[in-house]
């Protein structure tokens, strides 16, 4: 089967943090207040993060992946982790549910399944990314941006994907001989 060409969208770390921001915002601006936040790791992490620390809601976090092969950039099956990681106990009331993108918008579809059977004290889910691409199937409630195509989105951390460290070990050798 012939691989299907993608465009591409580069995003700066800058670009990246207002993406943040602006979702934070949405959120607030909704009214939507919620009991404990959720994100996906891995690419919900960072965004997971910042909305905890501006909304003051203690962080959740759910392994999930399918994106795996060629350096994390071909899907496969989805892999839902068994355990959420948290502090603030058992998951209940108004769940905020965040990640980086939806693709096709599967992964929020079965992570939301999951969770409504396995945490039947949840009583609502919402969910809120950065980007939503022309292929989503599944729209979240929050989106800063709505993509016309299906582009592949380089994430100012990408970087590290095909980062060794030997890469690193000279990076840094580098910068200590100046």
């Amino acid at each position: 089967m012939p691989q299907v060409k993608r465009d591409n969208l580069w995003v700066s770390q800058d670009q990246y943090d207002a993406l943040i921001e602006q979702l934070a915002l949405k959120v607030f601006e909704s009214g939507f207040k919620f009991d404990q936040l959720l994100c996906l790791a891995r690419g919900g992490l960072r965004v997971g993060d910042v909305l905890s620390r501006v909304f003051r809601v203690p962080l959740a976090i759910l392994a999930t992946s399918s994106y795996r092969a060629a350096a994390g950039t071909e899907q496969g099956e989805l892999n839902i982790a068994q355990h959420i990681t948290t502090t603030a106990g058992e998951l209940q009331g108004k769940l905020l549910l965040v990640d980086d993108l939806v693709d096709s918008g599967a992964t929020f579809a079965a992570v939301s399944v999951h969770l409504l059977n396995a945490y039947p004290l949840l009583t609502e889910i919402k969910t809120a990314v950065l980007w939503q691409k022309a292929a989503a199937v599944v729209a979240p409630d929050f989106v800063v941006s709505v993509l016309m195509t299906n582009p592949w989105i380089h994430q100012p951390f990408e970087a590290y994907d095909t980062t060794t460290l030997a890469d690193l070990a000279e990076k840094w050798r580098l910068k200590h001989n100046k």
